[in-house]
C-alpha cells in the first residue's frame, strides 16, 4: 500500500505549486496545475464577443436613424411616418385593432402623433442609450435585448421604401440574441445561465441561410454569375462605390474570374461545414468572417456586411476565442477556466434547477418557432422561382436573403439641379448641381468611405436611377424642399449651390452614365474619379408653385420657402 500513497502525495505537491525556493513561472505562463488553456465545447466568451458586436450594430443602427429619419421620416420628412400610419389605419376601417398591429407592429401606435419628431428621436436615443452600455460594459438581459428589438422594430416598420435588406437581418439576429441572456441577471459570465445550444445553433442557421441564399440567387440569376464575368462590373456599379473600388475595377480579368469562383465556393459550399464537426465549424466561421471584410473593405454597404459577422461568431467555442481576452485570475478568461475545472472536478452536472427547466422549456420553444417558419424560407431556398430578402411575417423573424442576383453593366447616376433664372429653358440659364453625402456626382470628388454607417438617401437614390421619377414619387417630394430650401432636407446633402442665396427658381433631374476613369491616365490626371455623359431628363424643370396640386394629392404639405430679411 505504499506505492499509492506515495503516488497521492507526489499529485497533492503538484497541485500546490512551486514552493518558497522554486523560480518564478515564466512570464506569460500560469503556474504548472493551472493551465491557461481553455477547454472546447463552452461558450460564455462567445457569448459576451457575440453581445458586442450586436450592441454595436444596433448602435450604429439608431445612430443612423437619430440623424436621418425626422428628415426623411419626420413630420416634415420626404414620407412621413404619420401619414403611413393613417394609411393603415384607414385601410382597416379607421380602427388601431389586431389587424394594423398585425400589419404594422410598432409601437408608435400608443404614441401621441402630433409631434413624430420627437418620437423618432426618443427610440433611437434609447436604443442608441442601451446599445452603448451593452457595448461598454459587456452586460446584457433578455430584458434590455428585447427592449432593443422592439424599439428597431417600431422604427424599421415605419421606414417604408427606405428600409432596406439589412434592418430584416438585424431584426432576426437581434431577436435570437434575445434568447441568448439571463432573464435578469447584468453579468458577463452568470454562471446559472450557461449560453444555450439551441441558440447557438440558431445563429449558425441564420448564417447557413444568408449564405446560401445569396450564392443560389447568383447561378440562378444573373448570366454573368455563371460565366465569371460578373466582377468584371461590380466595383463600379455596386450602390455606394469606396476609393479601394476604383483601383479594384481595374484589376486584370484572371482576378475577376477567381473573384467571382471564390464567391460561389464561400457562398454554395462552405455554407454546409457548419454540420461537419467542430473544426469544419470554425473554418467555416473563419472564411466567413474573412469574406464580409474584403467587402467592407471593397464597398460600401452600409453595416450589412458587419452584421454578416455577428452569427458567424456563433460558429467558435471558449477555446478558439480564448486569445482574444488577457489571462490572469481575474480576467473574463481567468474566471471561464475557473468555471471549467469546477464542472470538471463535479463530474456529473448538478441538478437543473426549476429556472433551468423554465429556460429549457422557453428554447425549446423557440426552436419549434424558427422550425416552423423556416418551411417557406427553406421552400423558397429549393424553388427555381426563388426570392430574396423578404419577410414572410410582420415581425421578421426568420426572413429570406440575397445580394446582387443581378449585376449593372452600366452605372446611371440621377442629378438634381437648381438654376435662379426665371427661364427654365433659356440657353443662358445656369444649373448648378447638388452633392449627396456620399452617391457619385462631381466627377472630381473622391468615392466615400462611411461604412458601416449608411446614408439612406444616397442608397434610394441609385435605385431611383433604374426606373423613372414615376415610379420614385418621394423624389419630385424632395425636389419641391430644394425649391423651398428646406433646411431639413438639405442636411441630407453634402453641398447646397444656393447655401446663403435664394433658393432656386428652378430644380430638374437630369440621368448620367458614370464610369470610373482610368488610374494613371489623362482624366486621372486633372483629378477626375469618374467620366460622365448626359442621358437625358430624368425628370422635367419644376417650380414650387407647379407642385402644389401634386403634394396636395398625396397628403404632403406645400414646403414654404424661407422669409427673406429686408437689408
Amino acid at each position: 500500500m505504499a506505492a499509492p500513497a506515495e503516488s497521492l502525495r507526489k499529485r497533492k505537491v503538484e497541485r500546490s505549486g512551486p514552493g518558497p525556493g522554486s523560480p518564478p513561472p515564466a512570464p506569460g505562463r500560469e503556474p504548472t496545475g493551472c493551465p491557461d488553456r481553455l477547454r472546447a465545447g463552452t461558450f460564455w466568451l462567445t457569448r459576451v464577443v457575440l453581445l458586442r458586436a450586436l450592441a454595436f450594430i444596433y448602435g450604429v443602427a439608431f445612430l443612423v436613424a437619430f440623424q436621418q429619419n425626422k428628415a426623411l421620416i419626420g413630420d416634415q420628412g420626404l414620407l412621413p411616418c404619420r401619414l403611413y400610419l393613417r394609411s393603415v389605419q384607414q385601410y382597416f376601417q379607421g380602427q388601431v385593432g389586431w389587424e394594423a398591429w398585425s400589419y404594422a407592429p410598432t409601437i408608435f401606435w400608443l404614441l401621441d402623433w402630433s409631434n413624430m419628431n420627437f418620437n423618432l428621436d426618443l427610440l433611437a436615443l434609447l436604443g442608441l442609450g442601451i446599445s452603448a452600455f451593452i457595448l461598454v460594459t459587456g452586460c446584457a438581459n433578455m430584458i434590455l435585448m428585447a427592449v432593443l428589438w422592439v424599439l428597431y422594430l417600431s422604427l424599421v416598420n415605419v421606414g417604408q421604401v427606405l428600409s432596406g435588406r439589412w434592418e430584416s437581418q438585424l431584426l432576426e439576429t437581434g431577436f435570437l440574441g434575445i434568447f441568448l441572456c439571463p432573464l435578469w441577471t447584468l453579468s458577463r459570465l452568470p454562471a446559472s445561465t450557461p449560453p444555450s445550444r439551441i441558440v447557438l445553433w440558431g445563429f449558425r442557421w441564420l448564417i447557413f441561410r444568408i449564405m446560401l441564399g445569396a450564392g443560389l440567387i447568383k447561378v440562378r440569376g444573373d448570366r454573368c454569375w455563371r460565366d465569371l464575368t460578373c466582377m468584371d462590373f461590380h466595383y463600379e456599379t455596386q450602390p455606394v462605390p469606396n476609393p479601394l473600388a476604383y483601383y479594384l475595377h481595374r484589376s486584370p480579368w484572371w482576378f475577376h474570374r477567381f473573384e467571382t469562383l471564390s464567391n460561389h465556393v464561400l457562398e454554395l459550399l462552405v455554407p454546409f461545414f457548419l454540420f461537419l464537426g467542430r473544426r469544419m465549424c470554425i473554418t467555416h466561421g473563419v472564411l466567413q468572417i474573412l469574406f464580409q471584410v474584403v467587402l467592407i473593405l471593397s464597398g460600401n454597404l452600409s453595416f450589412l456586411n458587419w452584421l454578416t459577422i455577428v452569427p458567424s461568431l456563433a460558429c467558435f467555442d471558449d477555446l478558439a476565442l480564448g486569445f482574444l481576452f488577457p489571462s490572469g485570475p481575474h480576467g473574463l478568461k481567468g474566471c471561464v477556466l475557473k468555471m471549467q475545472e469546477e464542472e470538471e472536478a463535479r463530474g456529473a452536472p448538478p441538478q437543473p434547477t426549476r429556472g433551468c427547466r423554465v429556460r429549457q422549456l422557453v428554447h425549446l420553444a423557440l426552436a419549434v418557432l424558427v422550425a416552423w417558419l423556416s418551411v417557406p424560407v427553406v421552400l423558397n431556398l429549393l424553388s427555381s422561382r426563388q426570392v430574396m430578402n423578404t419577410s414572410f411575417g410582420p415581425l421578421r423573424i426568420v426572413n429570406t436573403y440575397g445580394a446582387f442576383g443581378s449585376i449593372t453593366k452600366e452605372r446611371t447616376e440621377v442629378v438634381l439641379q437648381g438654376t435662379a433664372s426665371t427661364n427654365a429653358s433659356a440657353p443662358d440659364a445656369m444649373w448648378e448641381d447638388y452633392e449627396f453625402k456620399c452617391k457619385p456626382g462631381d466627377p472630381w470628388r473622391r468615392p466615400c468611405l462611411i461604412s458601416p454607417y449608411h446614408y439612406r438617401l444616397d442608397w434610394l437614390m441609385w435605385f431611383a436611377a433604374f426606373q423613372t421619377y414615376e415610379h420614385n414619387e418621394w423624389i419630385i417630394h424632395l425636389a419641391s424642399k430644394l425649391l423651398a430650401g428646406d433646411a431639413e432636407a438639405l442636411s441630407l446633402l453634402a453641398h447646397n449651390p444656393f447655401q446663403g442665396r435664394a433658393p432656386p427658381r428652378w430644380v430638374r433631374g437630369e440621368h448620367f452614365r458614370y464610369r470610373f476613369s482610368q488610374p494613371g491616365g489623362r482624366h486621372a490626371a486633372e483629378g477626375k474619379w469618374w467620366l460622365r455623359r448626359r442621358l437625358g431628363p430624368y425628370f422635367p424643370p419644376l417650380r414650387l408653385e407647379d407642385l402644389q396640386g401634386y403634394l396636395e394629392a398625396r397628403g404632403w404639405p406645400l414646403p414654404r420657402p424661407p422669409r427673406q430679411t429686408p437689408e
